[in-house]
């Protein structure tokens, strides 16, 4: 059996296992809101808001998803607290089907003309290089040539990290070593990938820099040597965030938005989190597609992220 197919196959339930503590957790919280009482009523309505802000949905958010079941309990007159689950789930599905950014259908990336290149942005510690790695595992699974470029050069474990996952993949690396030019490494990785036909380039970048004026200004000098070999590229400016950071993963969100063009988002570390409602609010508050979720530790548990198959995990395993 071929990787893709075990892993489309195993999907459903890889990610229900790596939502369990958030739906665990979350489902505590709301079984206590509602315990002994029988019409959802303000107080339920507060508890719930409650219930949903501890859960990392983030405020924004929340306070769409209360609007809706009070508009629902008034036009229904009499709500029973034991429908408030299904109705939370039906509500929180419509809020990010209006979101109108589309779910990928797998690993796949767009056809252009040259490789598809990938910047990848982050704080330390969300588990970028690993998502380049287990990225770089599943489009080689697809029969694609992938090159990677070490341009995180301010931290030497960055760099080795990303060659030993090139090892274990079976992708080139293009590396400097520490304290080089990441422009410079980006740029050899992009000519490498175009001289040798590559179908994706994904290059990593520091993870820190002083200021939000150092960031930027780096990543432009990036994109600049980049877009001498491929005008249009980069083509993706994929921002990972840690699922497990809750609030601060919005407030990373918010900088980089600022300080780059960020099109797509990489959620990590989500099996190991009760916070797992970030994904809801961040999903529906940036409107910036959610291309992948990490939900385990196995290179297959990195997945393809969509909408309504993660609402059904949440909701019911």
């Amino acid at each position: 059996m071929g990787l893709k197919n075990f892993f489309n196959k195993d999907k459903k339930e890889t990610l229900n296992k790596g939502l369990e503590k958030s739906r665990t957790g979350f489902f505590a919280k709301l079984n206590r809101t509602v315990v002994g009482k029988s019409t959802i009523d303000d107080e339920i309505l507060d508890e719930l808001e409650e219930v949903l802000i501890a859960s990392d949905v983030g405020v924004g958010t929340t306070v769409k998803i209360i609007e809706r079941i009070e508009d629902r309990v008034a036009k229904d007159k009499y709500v029973n607290t034991t429908e408030l689950n299904q109705i939370l789930r039906e509500e929180i599905a419509k809020l990010l089907a209006e979101n109108n950014t589309k779910d990928l259908a797998d690993f796949d990336t767009p056809k252009v003309d040259g490789p598809y290149v990938i910047l990848v942005v982050g704080v330390n510690g969300v588990g970028k290089t690993t998502t380049i790695g287990k990225l770089s595992y599943q489009l080689k699974a697809l029969g694609k040539k992938v090159v990677l470029g070490a341009a995180d050069t301010f931290r030497a474990a960055a760099v080795d990290q990303l060659i030993m996952w090139g090892d274990r993949v079976g992708v080139p690396v293009v590396s400097k070593g520490m304290n080089t030019d990441p422009a410079a490494v980006a740029f050899e990785s992009v000519r490498k990938g175009k001289e040798e036909n590559a179908d994706v380039v994904i290059i990593d970048t520091a993870g820190r820099l002083h200021t939000k004026v150092n960031l930027m200004n780096e990543l432009t000098k990036i994109k600049n040597v980049i877009q001498k070999f491929i005008p249009e590229a980069p083509h993706d400016i994929m921002l990972v965030l840690d699922g497990g950071t809750g609030q601060n993963a919005f407030i990373q969100a918010q900088e980089f938005t600022k300080a780059t063009d960020v099109s797509s988002l990489t959620i990590t570390k989500l099996d190991g989190t009760a916070k797992g409602g970030v994904v809801i609010g961040i999903s529906d508050q940036f409107k910036i597609p959610i291309k992948y979720i990490g939900v385990g530790e196995k290179t297959e548990d990195f997945q393809v992220f969509n909408k309504m198959e993660f609402v059904d995990s949440f909701f019911n395993p």
